[in-house]
Order: structure tokens, then C-alpha cells, then sequence
């Protein structure tokens, strides 16, 4: 039976489904925790009982829960564990659930969090943008389509094909005959989309870029170039409104911790982290913090030939869940603008350099313009639900790679973005002190007035005089730069450095030799032809081979370099935790010590010589990166390369590639358009997808269902945090013990299944023999208890075999294949 939280008025499919939101939907959670102190101060007065609690405000009227959504109840500590009692630390127990389903809370049992600030932020309640789009329609759902099949027939007319296509399509008989829509070509059909809602407005702004050449009126070359842009204020209103993230978006911080004593701190999302919890200190107690996490990089345009580029700058906020953030298709991340890319050959080539930090930071400066004023003053914006809020929009993050972070921090490509060290120190263990913004600019600024300043040298720094974060109110730029694990972990130190250094002690041909002798596994890349002679691979393939690198190298080098290769796999590993708590950062910053105790046998081999490369460099920063601002995964560089193909490729095929960029715009315009009133019609008809299974395009219909029987039934299993699957229809029926031996290769199935009902069911009479048939499955599909360092969810485990398949046509001879399994019994004892 469907029942409705009472907070934010969502509907699941039962009061488990709803106990499960609340848990974990931080403003569900914090307001449910408000009440339950609310009850209990109320009760004490009515008792006659003193208490040292300020009464707090009430609540936002809000629905109880349904009957039998029984909630967790809560236990808050005050003055008595020497914690402030103007902030709640809360434990979220439950008599009978806490063993079996809080384990799958991370283990974030216990949570402080700024709670009053909660309570009386909101201002008052207003209609989401869905509402207000709902109450604003013109008596036909569809408009400006008639029906929903014309509007499914746009939809995916304008997503998948070119104008001049749509136009071929439309005019033939059986679209004109049979079909009739409204709309007879792609410009009547673009009309339309042109009418529905759609995000912030494109702005072009020209900016003039003054040489140092001067042309022939002996004037310096003025060259003038467009920035396109939109409003951060205006992104960020429509990120923290959509309703479709309601349920995903946290508006206070949180210290989480794993144990009640607060001895073991849990790092996950960014509201866990230290950065917010201590800019919602400096703020007033009506605000609410948006940490903006920008992402910029320049991307290709053109394929083979031509020069065509674009500089996409990316803008997404903190409020919204990592999980939510990293899929690309859920629009948790909105494109920003498009910062100019020109030779600049109005400028000496000495010159040339500096000449782009500074178009850059201009550009920047335009686009982040509205941030100064919203991030000092807040602006009241409604959000996911329906609560209007006093939003302080505050730059937190930056994601980037190498070169994109100095170009941001104002420094050569031979300093660290973070710290002071020197570059010939940037492979000692020890990290340095960490840049600080406020002399930096000093610095810069005794550079403009001709100042002598040894700290602009020693630094690094670049004639800038003017960064784009210099304004932006309570921001650290130095600590906003994030680690990036593609760039730094798999193609950097693993790929560049790891395995390079193991060639050369190994050879070519062994690594090649010991990579194709690795047996063939599912879910494990087969490296046919070995790595040597691969040019370029892919952070995927890296990942692939990571994998398998220590069973590669064990025993073919010294033990220190076989020490040397674990310690970085295991911090390139211990990095990509979804979760972190105290216990796993030590064993992060573990890993890179050892890796530091040992590195010096690769100079005594010959293979290097020295690690002060940037790199190695960033390293130091990883722990304390990860307890400002989350984990790691949350940030990657991952996320805005795989973006530039919706925002910059697939929208530069879909011009006439002349003027390009405007053109752009107003196709991302549309797409983004379309989407809206995708979500808008889900939203509308009540729909919610309750599990997600990542369905991989290599598996066939019948897999992937079941793979989503599969966690269907994981996910209703009472009792042991573990069920198995198989498919519905058996593919092999009444197989004989003779074919069981002669085809499948199973000579001990007899005695090993005898022993199997010997020991797990001894009361059974029935003894197998050769007379037995029996029905054969390809696969079974396992859940698994997820981990909260390395899964979110349901884990689903595939143990599957094939048959020989012998040589025909082209195709050679396969042999016959089977997956061992190890199955732990009691996870407790490991």
C-alpha cells in the first residue's frame, strides 16, 4: 500500500520505503529529529521536569506519517558528553533494525549537525517550479503538442536527429498521411520546444583583448571576443528548486560518526565534511549554504582536421547528493558558459602566456560576477520542496586538472596550485603550508605598483593582478582545488609512472608475456597482445589494469619495488572510497608512507631519479582534501570529460559549424528544454523508480532481467543481508550425470554433492546416483551486502560458465569456461 512522508509529501511504495527515506534524506531526518525534541521538551513540562533545552521554534507544518511508518527514535545528548547543546548529536536507533539495516547507512549511526539553524531558515512555503508550470498549462497537458504521441514523436526528433533529416522525415506520405502532426517541418517543430520552460537565459558578452603588436596606425591590436554566459545566481536557483532532487539535497552540515563515543568520523558527502560546517559558522543563523563546485576544461571540437575548440565551464552545488551529481543524465550539472579560445596573436609570443592567465581570470570575473553581492547578502530561493530559503551561494570546489589548477592559482606549471614547497621538494612526504589568499594578493598587488616582493619568485606566481576569486566572498581558492583521480592517480601516477618503472626493471617482453598469461575471467580485462606496444589508452583500460598489476610484477621484481608498486595501488584504491572514515584515512596516508619509505630502491635501480614531480606532489593534499570536503569520487575529473560530449560535440555536430558557438547555445537550450518537460511529466504522472540497475550493453534482455529480479528480491529479503537468483526459465533440463562428466567436465559432482547433503541436510534420505537427472543454469546472480567504502546500494555478483565451442568459419575454437566462487559465511569472523 503506497504511503506519503510526511515531510515532503513523496509517495513509496510501503512505511519501510519510508523509514528508509527518512533515514536518509538529511532535511526529512533533521526536521523528524526537531519533533521528536520538540515531544520530549513538551513531555518534560508537562512532568514538572526542568530542562537546560531551549524550546526551539516550530516545525514547518508538515503531515505525520502514515500509521505503521514507524520512525527511528532518537536520543539527543546535550552539556553531558561535553558536546555544545546548541547543536544536536543524535543517535538514530532502532530496537529492531539497528544490526541488519543501519548497516547500510555507511555506518553513520550518530550525527551532529546544526539543527536550529534548520528550524528557522525556511521563510515561508511557495509552489515548486513544477506546481507553478501545472497551474500555468492552457486546459490541454500536451500544449503546445496535442497529445502525448506528438510530443514523444518531437522529442525524440529534435534529441537524435539533424534539421535537415527532420525535414526528409516529416515530408514523407506516411508521416504527412498517417501520422499528421501539427508541426509539418523542423521549424514549426522547433517553434514549439522554443515555448516550453527552459533554464537560464544565454548572455554574450564582447570583450576586447588589447595587444602588445601594434598594427599599421602604430595602435596596439585590438582583437574582440565573445564570452558566452548565464547567470551562477540563476543556475544555482533552478539546481536547488528542481524538484526531481528532492530527497537528494542536504541544507545544513553534518559531523557524521560511526561509534557513539564521536571517535570515528565518517567523510562521504560534502555536507559531512569540515569546509561547510565551518563557513555555516561565520554565516547568520537564516542561512543556507550552496557550495558551488565549478569544473572547467577545454575540449576539441573538431575531428581530423580543423582547430576548433571550446572552453566549457561547468557549475553544480553540494546540496545535491555525490551519487546524484556523477550521472550525467540527471542534470545535477548545468553548463555555465563558454570561456573564449584564441591564439591571441595580437601578442609577442613571449607575451602570449601571461596574456591568456589574464583573459582568463577576466572572463571568469564576468561570468561569477552575480556571486560577490548573493554570497555576502544570500538570496531567498525556493527549493526542491517548496520551502523558501535564504541561499548563500559560495565557491567550494574546483575541479580541474594540473595545468587548469595554476592557471587558476595564478602560478607557474612547475609549483603546487595548494601549498608554498618548492619544486624541488615536491616529492617529500611532509606537507607544506598551504598558500594563503590573503598575502597572495598582496603579493600580486606590490607586483602591479612595482614593488619588490621575493615572495612573487619563490612562489611562482603570474602577473595576474586581478584573479576572478580575489572578490568572492569567504572563499579559499587554494583549498577549493580537489583531487583528481583521473588525471593524478590512473593516467599520471599509475600509468605514466607505475608501470613505466616496472618495464624497465622487468623488460618489455616479460610484462607483455606475464599480462597474456593471466587467465581469462569475467569482469577482468584479458590483455591479449600485452600493454608495450598500446599508444594510448583509456582511464577505463588503466583502471583494467590496475586489477591485475600486482599478480603481473610479484615475484619478476626485488621486494621493495614489489612493495613500492602495493603501496600505490593501495593508496590509488584507499582514494577511490566512497566513503572514508578515520580508520581508512590512516590507512590512505599509510600506504603513502610506505610508499615514501621505500621509493629510494627505484634510484638504486636505475630507473628514476628524483619525485618531485607534480604528481607525487598532489598526494600530500589527498587526507586533507577528503575531511574538507568529502570524498574523493565526488570531485572527479571524470565527470566534466564525459559532460564535453553532451555540451560541446554533440551540440557542435548539430551546427552549420560557422559561428558556432551561438548556435550552441540555443540547441543546448532546446535539449535542456526537452528534458524539463520530461521530468516535469514524470513528476506529473507520479512515477519513481524505486531500484536501478546499471544494465552494461554487452548483456543481453534476458540478463538484465535477471539482474533486476535480482535486486528486487534482494531488496525485500528479511532476514540474512544476502539471497541468490537464477533465471526463470531453465536453459538446460533433465541433463544426465554421463553428460554432466563428458561434456561439462564435472568428474566429482557425485561425491561433492553427497557431501554437500551430508552436511547441510542431514535428515535428507535421498542419496544422488548415476540414474539422476538434473537441470543446468548458465548463471546465478548473488547479492552481496553492499560496502559502504567501495559500493552504493545493492551489489550484485554474476557466477557464470559457458560450453567448448569448437572452430567454424573465422572464428577459432573456445574452450569450455566456469567461475569459482568464494562465498563467506560469516563476514564477522574475516
Amino acid at each position: 500500500m503506497p504511503v506519503t512522508c510526511g515531510y515532503c509529501n513523496r509517495t513509496f511504495k510501503d512505511a519501510k520505503a519510508v523509514k528508509n527515506h527518512i533515514s536518509n534524506a538529511p532535511k526529512c531526518r533533521l526536521i523528524w529529529k526537531h519533533q521528536m525534541e520538540k515531544r520530549s521538551v513538551k513531555a518534560a513540562s508537562k512532568d514538572g521536569t526542568s530542562t537546560s533545552e531551549p524550546q526551539a521554534a516550530d516545525p514547518p507544518p508538515a503531515k505525520e506519517p502514515e500509521e505503521g511508518a514507524d520512525d527511528p527514535t532518537v536520543e539527543v545528548h546535550g552539556d553531558d558528553d561535553g558536546r555544545d547543546s546548541s547543536k544536536g548529536f543524535a543517535l538514530l536507533t532502532h530496537p529492531e533494525v539497528e544490526d541488519e539495516y543501519f548497516r547500510d547507512l555507511k555506518g553513520a549511526h550518530f550525527v551532529e549537525a546544526f539543527m536550529e539553524k534548520l528550524i528557522v531558515a525556511p521563510i515561508q512555503k511557495e509552489k515548486t517550479v513544477f506546481e507553478r508550470h501545472r497551474e500555468g498549462e492552457k486546459g490541454d497537458d500536451w500544449n503546445p503538442f496535442l497529445d502525448e504521441e506528438e510530443w514523444e514523436l518531437g522529442r525524440w526528433l529534435v534529441q537524435n536527429v539533424a534539421q535537415s533529416k527532420m525535414n526528409e522525415f516529416l515530408k514523407l506520405p506516411i508521416t504527412r498521411n498517417q501520422t499528421q502532426p501539427s508541426y509539418h517541418n523542423s521549424y514549426s517543430l522547433l517553434q514549439k520546444i522554443d515555448e516550453l520552460p527552459h533554464g537560464p537565459e544565454w548572455i554574450c558578452e564582447l570583450v576586447d583583448v588589447m595587444g602588445n603588436i601594434l598594427g599599421e596606425d602604430k595602435k596596439p591590436i585590438v582583437e574582440t571576443v565573445e564570452l558566452w554566459k548565464r547567470d551562477p545566481v540563476e543556475c544555482i536557483r533552478e539546481l536547488i528548486g528542481n524538484p526531481v532532487f528532492q530527497g537528494m539535497i542536504s541544507y545544513v552540515p553534518e559531523r557524521v560518526f560511526a561509534d557513539k563515543e564521536g571517535q570515528t568520523r565518517v567523510y562521504d558527502e560534502m555536507w559531512t565534511g569540515d569546509w561547510w560546517w565551518e563557513v555555516q559558522g561565520k554565516l547568520v543563523d537564516s542561512a543556507v549554504v550552496a557550495p558551488i563546485i565549478l569544473a572547467s576544461d577545454k575540449t576539441n571540437l573538431s575531428q581530423f582536421r580543423g582547430d576548433k575548440a571550446a572552453w566549457l565551464v561547468y557549475l553544480s552545488i553540494g546540496n545535491i547528493s555525490k551519487e546524484t551529481r556523477r550521472q550525467s543524465s540527471s542534470r545535477a550539472n548545468v553548463l555555465l558558459g563558454y570561456i573564449p579560445v584564441t591564439k591571441l596573436n595580437n601578442f609577442t609570443e613571449k607575451s602570449r602566456s601571461l596574456a591568456g592567465y589574464c583573459l582568463f581570470h577576466h572572463c571568469m570575473g564576468l561570468m561569477l560576477q552575480s556571486l560577490i553581492q548573493a554570497g555576502w547578502e544570500g538570496v531567498e530561493m525556493t527549493c526542491a520542496d517548496g520551502w523558501v530559503c535564504c541561499i548563500y551561494p559560495i565557491l567550494a570546489a574546483y575541479v580541474a586538472d594540473y595545468l587548469e589548477q595554476c592557471l587558476v592559482a595564478c602560478c607557474n606549471e612547475n609549483h603546487c596550485p595548494r601549498c608554498i614547497c618548492k619544486p624541488n621538494e615536491k616529492g617529500n612526504a611532509v606537507c607544506s603550508t598551504l598558500q594563503d589568499v590573503a598575502m597572495t594578493l598582496q603579493v600580486l598587488a606590490n607586483h602591479k605598483n612595482h614593488i619588490d616582493d621575493e615572495r612573487f619568485e619563490a612562489e611562482g606566481l603570474q602577473a595576474v593582478h586581478k584573479p576572478f576569486w580575489a572578490e568572492l566572498p569567504h572563499c579559499n581558492i587554494f583549498v577549493c582545488f580537489t583531487p583528481d583521480l583521473l588525471h593524478q592517480l590512473h593516467k599520471g601516477l599509475f600509468k605514466d609512472h607505475l608501470v613505466k618503472w616496472c618495464q624497465s626493471i622487468m623488460g618489455d617482453k616479460e610484462v607483455d608475456a606475464r599480462f597474456k598469461a593471466m587467465n581469462n575471467y569475467p569482469g577482468l580485462r584479458d590483455f591479449k597482445k600485452g600493454i608495450s606496444l598500446v599508444k594510448q589508452w583509456t582511464g577505463t583500460e588503466q583502471k583494467e589494469m590496475e586489477m591485475v598489476f600486482i599478480g603481473v610484477v610479484a615475484g619478476a621484481v626485488p621486494s621493495r619495488v614489489l612493495a613500492v608498486a602495493r603501496s600505490l595501488l593501495d593508496f590509488i584504491y584507499y582514494a577511490q572510497f566512497r566513503s572514508h572514515t578515520t580508520d581508512t584515512l590512516a590507512a590512505l596516508q599509510l600506504a603513502l608512507d610506505t610508499f615514501h619509505a621505500n621509493k629510494d630502491v627505484l634510484i638504486e635501480q636505475g630507473v628514476w631519479k628524483n619525485f618531485s614531480f607534480p604528481k607525487m606532489a598532489s598526494l600530500v593534499h589527498y587526507v586533507q582534501a577528503i575531511q574538507s570536503k568529502g570524498s574523493a569520487d565526488g570531485f572527479n575529473t571524470e565527470l566534466p570529460e564525459r559532460l564535453h560530449i553532451d555540451f560541446a560535440k554533440e551540440a557542435y555536430r548539430a551546427s552549420n559549424k560557422r559561428d558556432y558557438t551561438e548556435q550552441m547555445t540555443r540547441w543546448l537550450q532546446r535539449q535542456e528544454a526537452i528534458e524539463m518537460q520530461t521530468s516535469y511529466i514524470e513528476w506529473k504522472r507520479g512515477r519513481r523508480r524505486f531500484v536501478q540497475v546499471d544494465e552494461d550493453s554487452d548483456d543481453n534482455e534476458d540478463v538484465v532481467k535477471d539482474l533486476q529480479d535480482a535486486v528486487e528480491k534482494a531488496t525485500n529479503v528479511e532476514g540474512p543481508p544476502r539471497s541468490y537468483s537464477v533465471a526463470r526459465a531453465c536453459p538446460f533440463l533433465n541433463v544426465t550425470v554421463t553428460r554432466l562428466k563428458e561434456d561439462y567436465g564435472t568428474a566429482n559432482f557425485l561425491p561433492a554433492l553427497s557431501n554437500f547433503l551430508h552436511d547441510n541436510l542431514p535428515q535428507c534420505s535421498l542419496q544422488p546416483n548415476r540414474m539422476d537427472h538434473f537441470n543446468l543454469y548458465k548463471q546465478v546472480v548473488i547479492y552481496i551486502a553492499s560496502n559502504p567504502h567501495t559500493t552504493e546500494g545493492i551489489y550484485l555478483e554474476r557466477i557464470q560458465t559457458t560450453t567448448a565451442r569448437p572452430a567454424g568459419g573465422r572464428q577459432a575454437a573456445v574452450p569450455a569456461h566456469f567461475d569459482t566462487g568464494v562465498i563467506i559465511q560469516d563476514p564477522e569472523k574475516f
